[in-house]
């Protein structure tokens, strides 16, 4: 391993395990620092009549209600005392095991004044919204309503292809419902969602919820995913009756965090594939991310898409577990519990801040129409280590690269941490 690499190895000085890991270290790029708001949160449930589900029935899915609860984060008018999350995740046996998170929310703190973009936050197979706290605070005090649904996967211990069916027929369902019915209520001004914009709406997704993400925003699913999921999306899939059911309304942002392109052998997507997507994408990945994988994984995703422009940052080595908080105290007692947040080479408090950083960039790009932020993005140097400053002082040096015309080092990182990643960008053909 390179000297480089080793700086952002272990020990792992988790986020979690100190304050809320919505709030970055010093050593984070420059926009992941915290926007000018503070964070309220709401719990909230929607019901979807008559769903077909795959987990139950036995000759054809039931038809049963669906319920989906979620966390929305949101900007408050006014700081409050913050919370601590209570969420689980499946342990080594097989039985949940609880953890908690310190957050930076206050639970029903009054809204700020003002319209914010919308942004639904999927998280993947067996994970909770909560494990992904760091994103939805951070983007809330930065402008925008962060909806995040929980998705009641079966345990990840019998991830057999029968219980799969549940996730792989609930993801892009679940998430063009809860868009659909969070920017209805946002446009009559209901509860938590009335100071989102539906006009402005974005996607991000990790692992299955990449995999959501990318089929709501216009990814075709295969004809085979019918067989897949006990016939329950028969009716989506490219050429039939419902296919265009799968689609959200003014999306202007998609962000796939370790997406699968494919899952247990099963082909997810019928041709042109997520070349049909019409709305920018950023992905990220670990080049070590043996569950979804690389080349081919990520990367044939990002070079498969075609009319939009498009990302991707990969950090080298890592793994899969790249969009969790570090591990709880809680997860820390087996392997199998640690092994759920923990990457094997970088810190969870470096990862997280860099991702939060380039999200905020892409966001404000794509979704407000800061056209500023395409300095961090667009036109860096793709291996972040050939990256120079030349005005930049000896020694340890704490201030943010200028970016171009006075440096290659990527604008907003500090000269010492901009190593150990790439940034790949196509535009739209």
């Amino acid at each position: 391993m390179t000297a480089a690499l080793l700086a952002l190895a272990l020990p792992n000085a988790t986020v979690a395990q100190g304050g809320p890991p919505a709030r970055p270290g010093v050593d984070a790029p420059e926009l992941a620092a915290l926007g000018q708001y503070p964070v309220g949160v709401a719990d909230a449930a929607f019901v979807q009549p008559q769903q077909a589900d795959p987990l139950q029935g036995k000759d054809s899915p039931a038809i049963t209600d669906r319920r989906v609860t979620m966390k929305v984060w949101y900007p408050a008018a006014k700081a409050g005392p913050g919370t601590v999350y209570h969420a689980a995740m499946t342990g080594e046996t097989g039985a949940d095991v609880a953890f908690t998170v310190p957050g930076l929310a206050t639970p029903g703190a009054p809204g700020a004044k003002g319209r914010f973009p919308l942004v639904i936050l999927s998280h993947g197979y067996g994970n909770t919204p909560e494990a992904l706290s760091w994103l939805g605070e951070n983007l809330a005090t930065k402008g925008y309503v962060v909806v995040a649904p929980a998705f009641r996967d079966p345990p990840i211990n019998i991830r057999t292809a029968a219980a799969m069916a549940g996730p792989l027929t609930r993801r892009p369902l679940d998430i063009v419902f809860v868009a659909a019915e969070a920017q209805r209520r946002a446009n009559a001004g209901q509860g938590p969602f009335a100071a989102a914009d539906a006009s402005r709406t974005a996607l991000i997704g990790y692992s299955m919820g990449g995999y959501g993400s990318l089929t709501a925003a216009g990814a075709p699913l295969d004809p085979g995913m019918a067989d897949a999921t006990r016939g329950a999306l028969a009716p989506y899939v490219a050429g039939g009756p419902k296919q265009g059911d799968i689609r959200i309304a003014n999306l202007k942002a998609v962000v796939a965090i370790a997406p699968p392109n494919g899952v247990r052998g099963i082909k997810t997507w019928a041709e042109p594939g997520v070349a049909a997507i019409r709305v920018p994408t950023f992905f990220i990945v670990g080049s070590q991310d043996h569950v979804v994988g690389y080349d081919p994984g990520v990367r044939t995703l990002f070079d498969a898409e075609a009319h939009v422009p498009r990302y991707l940052l990969t950090f080298r080595e890592a793994g899969h577990s790249i969009a969790l908080i570090g591990a709880p105290p809680e997860m820390r007692g087996t392997y199998w519990d640690e092994d759920w947040f923990e990457d094997a080479v970088w810190r969870k408090d470096r990862l997280l801040p860099v991702q939060a950083h380039f999200i905020t960039a892409f966001l404000d790009r794509y979704v407000k129409g800061d056209v500023a932020r395409a300095a961090y993005i667009d036109g860096l140097v793709p291996n972040s280590g050939d990256g120079k400053w030349p005005a930049a002082p000896a020694g340890r040096v704490s201030r943010f690269s200028p970016g171009a015309p006075d440096a290659t080092l990527w604008k907003g990182f500090q000269p010492s941490r901009a190593v150990g990643m790439s940034l790949e960008f196509k535009p739209a053909q």
